[in-house]
């Protein structure tokens, strides 16, 4: 698979990126760790070299995960993590970056971002000129290698920007959740940052496996997900009918039709998590396919059957 500059740094990533928020397994139903860590492997071995976890997956499950799946090729790899909304006071940062990299069993991690800005989930404010100190002492340090931001809207993206280089912005985004368009991302392509959506495929809405009637167990965290409730879930399934055709045409999964569309998009790569092995490999197999200038006008349109009903709130749960 072939990589691309993260920003302006000189870390190399995947398009496709291995999501592994699962794998921490809180807020997430019938996980197992030897299913996580095989289909972290399978991934890596389909050419997807760039892993995305947090300290806040399982209070440092997922890293340990992580770790587990690819002591071997440290070296061929590239961890992005987050430090939490909680830990971004200048002495929590540094604990967390050392946390992170005991977790994670590296001495440097790739991409390390804030996972909220400050203030979310009724935490602390912490002043982001604090935050960003620490991280560029991280990275004077070599600790990390890039910083990145998570959930940040436009402004407060650029005023991070004001106290060092960040080089990737974490949002959520897909075909059917695109308020990233119109706030921040012509933020980064005009400041050469680099895009890595989450929730790429709509946490699984997009591969048409749920039906209508679907109900999700009330501490899966899809259960509070805008797009699966009501008008907007109706709307999914007419615009997935819509799509058939066109993966028809390409061979392809309605899944990796929607991350080939969106890595084909500015500055844009997708992080997609997996369960197990052959979602892993089906997910890589999303970078090959070509599409069209007419056939990303024609799946544009009918992602806005989605899209445009629903309010311009970046945050796609009711928690």
């Amino acid at each position: 698979m072939e990589k691309r500059s993260l920003g302006t740094s000189d870390v190399q990533i995947t398009p496709i990126l291995m999501g592994t928020w699962q794998a921490g397994k809180k807020m997430w139903v019938g996980i197992e760790d030897a299913d996580s860590i095989k289909a972290i492997r399978a991934a890596f071995e389909a050419g997807i070299t760039t892993i995305d976890t947090a300290e806040a997956y399982g209070q440092g499950h997922s890293e340990k995960i992580v770790a587990e799946a690819l002591p071997d090729v440290r070296h061929q790899v590239e961890y992005a993590t987050k430090v939490s909304v909680s830990h971004l006071k200048y002495e929590q940062v540094i604990e967390a970056c050392e946390r992170s990299l005991t977790n994670l069993r590296t001495d440097y991690i790739d991409l390390y971002q804030i996972h909220w800005p400050s203030g979310n989930f009724n935490s602390e404010i912490v002043p982001i000129e604090e935050t960003m100190s620490a991280l560029n002492l991280l990275k004077e340090q070599g600790k990390i290698r890039a910083i990145g931001v998570s959930n940040f809207s436009g402004a407060q993206l650029a005023e991070a920007a004001s106290f060092g280089r960040i080089d990737s912005l974490q949002p959520p985004y897909s075909l059917f959740w695109r308020q990233v368009e119109q706030d921040t991302l012509p933020y980064c392509i005009e400041h050469n940052i680099s895009v890595l959506a989450y929730s790429s495929l709509a946490q699984g809405l997009l591969t048409g496996k749920f039906e209508r009637g679907h109900q999700f167990d009330p501490t899966d965290n899809r259960a509070n997900n805008k797009l699966f409730q009501g008008e907007n879930f109706e709307r999914a399934q007419q615009a997935l009918e819509k799509l058939r055709p066109i993966a028809s045409i390409h061979n392809c999964t309605l899944a990796q039709l929607a991350l080939a569309w969106l890595i084909a998009q500015p500055q844009t790569n997708a992080i997609a998590g997996a369960r197990y092995p052959q979602q892993a490999q089906d997910n890589a197999k999303a970078a090959k396919i070509q599409l069209s200038t007419t056939e990303l006008a024609q799946i544009d349109g009918i992602g806005r059957i989605v899209t445009d009903p629903i309010d311009n709130n970046p945050i796609m749960w009711d928690f």
